[in-house]
């Protein structure tokens, strides 16, 4: 009988399978022939037996290691309403994945390594500490501070150009309202993909000995801070995926509509002004700048017609400082003040990006490459993409050609 593990990868394959013959319609801007369709029903089929296989072959797998594990007084109650057992079967994922973690997958016995292996062989991160890892990230990133986020279970996301939706007075019956649709008459199909961010944590021989509370802690501190200094990178200035990167506001790609500087080295008040009033005003609402911290060193020196500063410092802990009363977040990926560059944003970012998570953290364990060092390697693999949503929620300031 096959194992839940052997079972997820024969799934795996259908799923490979069945992406194969919808991307070769797409390609070709046609939808499915008669026979690719047979044979992507078959696979759907397919799919959903497997699925019931894995169900009932995982639980008979954890029944057998509940079997094998001592009597304990007090487990399991029948009156604690099942959730003992949906707690317990939480704990011994986070357990066997820390023991995959100290000793890699193939030196675990199969009934705790089912429990973490996905079909790729790999150790798939407890949902419960995914979650704890995602929400430690805004408080190391800009980005997921100011940006909309959503979390979805494909490897992209199908969305169509819409323009800002009209409204209008007057009474339905007498047809008085003077509206516009706000769906072009030709749609344009677009898409957010997905894309893989790796990171690589180590940690000596000695700390694998540690209890799993100290563990857990430097698992949640290393894995985030891998990976929340690459996604601000990407989100602000990545190539797209054509580069395997998400889209950044600050590239071309994201369609965000740019306001020519008057000078090519310098930024002034006037600028910044018109990069305020070239925002729709619905967006200025909730507006704030993203500058480097050279840029706004810059800007921090500006004063008005009565010699007082327009930046102004933050008096509260948490709180960014401001520049014509509105926020500024420093993103250090964004250009230096030159000819040409793009130097500053300003709009409602979360109407503008989209930051896409899709559950799924993975780990392999590098225990050869460091040995010598004393050290272990953890490559994390996380899914996640981004793209601006809106366009017309921001504003990017150019600075002129020398």
């Amino acid at each position: 009988m096959p194992t839940s593990v052997e079972l997820r990868q024969q799934r795996a394959g259908v799923v490979e399978s069945m992406r194969s013959i919808t991307e070769a319609a797409e390609t070709a801007n046609r939808g499915l022939e008669a026979e690719e369709r047979q044979s992507y029903d078959r696979h759907e089929q397919d799919f959903r037996s497997l699925t019931e296989r894995i169900e009932r072959q995982e639980a008979e797998e954890l029944r057998s290691a509940q079997m094998a594990e001592p009597i304990q007084r007090g487990r399991n109650r029948p009156d604690d309403g099942g959730r003992g057992t949906e707690e317990q079967r939480t704990q011994e994922r986070r357990s066997a994945f820390f023991q995959a973690l100290r000793r890699g997958l193939p030196r675990m016995a199969p009934e705790q390594r089912a429990l973490v292996e996905n079909a790729a062989g790999e150790i798939l991160v407890p949902e419960d500490l995914e979650t704890e890892i995602n929400r430690a990230l805004p408080e190391l990133t800009i980005m997921r501070g100011i940006a909309s986020q959503r979390s979805i279970t494909t490897n992209r996301v199908r969305r169509r150009s819409l323009a800002e939706v009209a409204v209008g007075w007057g009474k339905l019956e007498t047809a008085e309202q003077d509206l516009t649709d706000s769906m072009p008459s030709t749609p344009t199909d677009e898409y957010t993909y997905i894309e893989d961010l790796y990171g690589l944590a180590k940690v000596g021989e000695d700390e694998l000995d540690d209890s799993d509370v100290n563990l857990d802690a430097f698992i949640r501190d290393s894995f985030a801070r891998a990976c929340a200094e690459a996604e601000d990178t990407g989100f602000t200035v990545g190539a797209g995926h054509a580069a395997h990167q998400p889209v950044g506001f600050m590239t071309a790609g994201g369609g965000v509509p740019t306001v020519a500087a008057a000078g090519a080295a310098a930024i002034t008040t006037d600028d910044m002004m018109k990069l305020i009033y070239a925002t729709p005003k619905q967006y200025r609402r909730n507006g704030r700048f993203a500058i480097p911290s050279g840029t706004e060193l810059a800007i921090a020196t500006l004063k008005d017609a009565d010699d007082r500063y327009l930046w102004q410092p933050s008096l509260q802990a948490g709180r960014p400082n401001t520049f014509l009363g509105f926020p500024v977040e420093n993103q250090e990926d964004m250009a230096a003040v030159a000819a040409s560059a793009r130097v500053a944003a300003f709009g409602d970012f979360n109407a503008g990006y989209r930051i896409y998570d899709r559950q799924g953290m993975t780990v392999k364990v590098l225990d050869q490459l460091y040995a010598e060092d004393g050290l272990i390697g953890w490559k994390i693999r996380k899914r996640v993409g981004g793209d601006v949503v809106r366009p017309q929620a921001l504003r990017i300031l150019a600075m002129a050609a020398a």
